[in-house]
């Protein structure tokens, strides 16, 4: 995995070297505990530490970012964009 985006606040942020699964194991573990600070990067380029507070009612959304593209995964999106399917 390339890294996974967060969206916090309509604000745009990434985490890099972190394995999907285990960042939302995390996120879930800290919303239990209380108040949870999790650490993220801002910017692009060089990347600066940022800290965002999750609490209940704190809209959040990870999304996992892979390394490459894997093309077409159905009939449909083949069909959507033209190419024959041959599988």
């Amino acid at each position: 995995m390339k890294r996974i985006d967060i969206y916090y606040g309509g604000e745009h942020y990434s985490i890099g070297g972190r394995r999907y699964e285990d960042l939302r194991e995390e996120i879930e573990a800290g919303m239990i505990a209380g108040p949870y600070w999790l650490e993220v990067n801002d910017g692009e380029g060089q990347m600066r530490a940022a800290h965002l507070l999750l609490t209940p009612g704190v809209q959040l959304a990870i999304v996992p970012v892979p390394d490459e593209d894997p093309g077409p995964s159905s009939d449909r999106e083949s069909a959507e964009n033209g190419t024959p399917h041959l599988g």
